[in-house]
Order: structure tokens, then C-alpha cells, then sequence
């Protein structure tokens, strides 16, 4: 018995060192391996020279997963495409999307976005109305809201309710459209029998129609010439109480006497603000 014992001996110490031969052979392998794949990594990064890459969620997913595995230390020995931070802070997403329920919204769906702007666009629009005439209205556009939600809408969108919403300048504008005017002057170069002549032109506006009248034209707008001028804007469409025009210094006093007297407002524009006098301003 002891000498099968002994006679067994070589034979199981000739497989050990056999294994362990091949088990050093295939960790030289996956080294060298590695060391090829860590290589090639450095020579793509180098050919991205600091370009970013577009990796699909599916890509993120997998390089998080074995990212993590590995951990910092050797990550930042591996020329990876991003940064280990990247690749850990993508880990964290992926476990907290594990987490992420869908929530089951108790009570009322969400109100429908067409709806929601329509009653923002009433109210900002319409400084008058309240929740009760927002509601009055939408049935005619083919929607029916409770007061409640229109007021919760209109909160929180941050406007007040109808007594103390401001009034824009596009709504003053649209409730005195018919009364207001603008005018101005351009000019014109005329050739003549004693040369290249500057002409002044002036026209008035009526801003809810859009429609233009000339006033006069000269080439001396003097303070006559002006007050006869006046005389014209004055008995163009009637119902105008307010003229607007800018800083220019030919829209002299008695221009301004003359249309006090028709009961006409002289209004100027502050200098270098040109969108004062148009409906955008």
C-alpha cells in the first residue's frame, strides 16, 4: 500500500506543474491581451484629437456596467474615451433608472395644451375679462373649463386677476386704435433746371387702417409752411385725438397750436427710440 502510495506521487506532481504552466501561459495571454486593447484605445483617442462622441444609451448602459466592476483606480490607468467620472456618474443613472417607477398620476389627466394657451392668450389680451368671461369664451372656440381651472392656470403663469392685471401697450393700443395717428417726414431728391433738389414730404398715418395721407410737400418746411400743414392733418379722418411723432425739429409750435386747436394731442417719441410710434413698440 505505501509503495502505490509513493508510485503516486510523480505522477500528481507532474500535473500540477502541467496546469500551472497553462494557467501562467493563458495569464501572459489575457495580459498581453489587455495590454493590446489598452494600446489601441490611446491610438483612437489620438485620432479623435478632443472630438466628442455620440454613445447610444444601449453603449452607456455596458460601459457602466463593466466600468464598475473595474473601479477608479484602474480606470484611470485605462485610456478610456471618457473619464472614469463619466463612467461612474453613468452607473448611478443606470441604478437609479432601476428605481424609477412610473408614477400613477391619481385623478384628472393634465389639461390639454391648446387649451392652457387659449386661456393664457384671453387673458393676456383682454385685460378685462375675468375667470367667469375666459369660461364664457372658450365654448366658443370648442372647449368647456371650470372657472377653478382657469384660475389655476392663469396662477400659474403669474397673472393677476382682472382688476389688477396690467395693461400692455398692445392692448392700450388696440382700445384707442381708432383715435390714434402718427406722422412723419421723408424726403425726396428731385433733379432740376438748377441742379439736385432735397424735397420734404410730409404724411400721416392712420394706424388701425394703415392708410397714408400726404400732408405737403416743400422744400422749406418753415413755421408757416408748418402751420398750414397742421390745417390738413387736421381734416383727415375725423375722430383722431392723438398725433404721434418724433424729436425732429421741424414739427415747430405752431404745428403743435394748430392741432391743440382741432383737438388734436401732439405726442413725441423720446429720442433714439424708434419703435415707439408702431404697434410693436
Amino acid at each position: 500500500m505505501n509503495q502505490r502510495q509513493w508510485g503516486s506521487w510523480p505522477t500528481s506532481t507532474r500535473c500540477t506543474s502541467s496546469s500551472r504552466r497553462s494557467l501562467d501561459v493563458s495569464v501572459r495571454r489575457q495580459a498581453e491581451v489587455l495590454e493590446y486593447l489598452i494600446e489601441e484605445n490611446r491610438v483612437l483617442k489620438e485620432q479623435l484629437k478632443g472630438r466628442r462622441i455620440n454613445l447610444s444609451d444601449d453603449q452607456r448602459r455596458r460601459l457602466a456596467a463593466k466600468g464598475k466592476r473595474i473601479g477608479r483606480r484602474l480606470l484611470m490607468q485605462v485610456a478610456t474615451i471618457v473619464t472614469p467620472d463619466t463612467i461612474l456618474r453613468w452607473h448611478r443613472r443606470l441604478i437609479a433608472a432601476k428605481w424609477t417607477y412610473p408614477s400613477k398620476r391619481v385623478g384628472r389627466p393634465g389639461l390639454m395644451k391648446e387649451i392652457r394657451a387659449l386661456i393664457i392668450r384671453f387673458a393676456r389680451e383682454n385685460n378685462s375679462w375675468g375667470y367667469c368671461r375666459i369660461e364664457g369664451a372658450l365654448p366658443n372656440v370648442g372647449h368647456r373649463v371650470a372657472p377653478s381651472t382657469i384660475r389655476n392656470v392663469l396662477q400659474a403663469h403669474g397673472i393677476k386677476p382682472a382688476p389688477d392685471r396690467p395693461t400692455s401697450w398692445r392692448a392700450l393700443l388696440k382700445i384707442h386704435w381708432n383715435l390714434i395717428a402718427a406722422t412723419d417726414f421723408l424726403t425726396i431728391d428731385v433733379w432740376t433746371a438748377t441742379g439736385l433738389k432735397t424735397y420734404y414730404v410730409l404724411f400721416m398715418i392712420e394706424l388701425n387702417t394703415r392708410r397714408v395721407h400726404l400732408a405737403g410737400i416743400t422744400r422749406h418746411p418753415n413755421d408757416m409752411w408748418m402751420g398750414h400743414a397742421a390745417e390738413r392733418v387736421a381734416r383727415f379722418p375725423k375722430g383722431r385725438k392723438f398725433l404721434i411723432c418724433d424729436g425732429d425739429a421741424n414739427f415747430r409750435r405752431r404745428f403743435k397750436l394748430v392741432l391743440e386747436a382741432a383737438g388734436i394731442k401732439l405726442i413725441k417719441t423720446p429720442y433714439r427710440v424708434g419703435c415707439k410710434n408702431s404697434a410693436e413698440g
